[in-house]
């Protein structure tokens, strides 16, 4: 199976508010009209893959301070050719990102979708947004594509990120 055909299968199974069932179908037309729709190089926009990381004690998520959006936001990115699943992506980006082995997702795929326009030539992220709950003794470190990173609890992160993180949060909140 191809990453595609995985990520029209992961938005077909995905459930979610009436607002976010008209955004997957946003995502499943994106895929079906551009069969590049995965990859960066596609100039209508592309699907991406994020995943917002949670202590074990499901009581913070930690957050990067992006390079170059200088924002706060979760870890995620690109789908890359050697990605099995668009699971695999998200947990591949949380891992590099936070610098934590051993993330392990909450069952039951993604718990969120957002889209938002970036600069041309790409035009537009459509991120399926996952969680991952961090190991016992998880020590984070910074990657090249981050300022920093930061442990908050979930009423924090309305006082330092964008709305589309703090909606990430209340879904992950409700999954947990």
């Amino acid at each position: 199976m191809t990453l595609h055909d995985d990520a029209a299968l992961v938005l077909k199974a995905y459930e979610g508010t009436e607002e976010q069932a008209e955004l997957r179908q946003v995502y499943l037309d994106h895929l079906s009209a551009h069969p590049d729709g995965m990859w960066k190089a596609c100039e209508a926009g592309h699907i991406t893959a994020s995943a917002l990381v949670v202590d074990v004690e499901r009581g913070r998520v930690l957050l990067t301070l992006h390079k170059k959006l200088q924002m706060w936001l979760q870890m995620g990115g690109h789908c890359e050719p050697g990605d099995a699943s668009l699971a695999a992506a998200a947990l591949r980006e949380a891992t590099e990102e936070s610098g934590i082995e051993g993330l392990a997702l909450l069952p039951g795929g993604p718990v969120n979708l957002d889209r938002h326009p970036i600069p041309a030539p790409c035009n537009w992220h459509l991120d399926v947004q996952y969680a991952a709950v961090a190991p016992p003794g998880a020590v984070e470190a910074i990657s090249e594509e981050s300022l920093d990173l930061r442990w908050f609890t979930f009423d924090e992160v309305a006082g330092v990120a964008d709305a589309s993180v703090v909606r990430l949060v209340e879904r992950t909140r409700a999954a947990l």
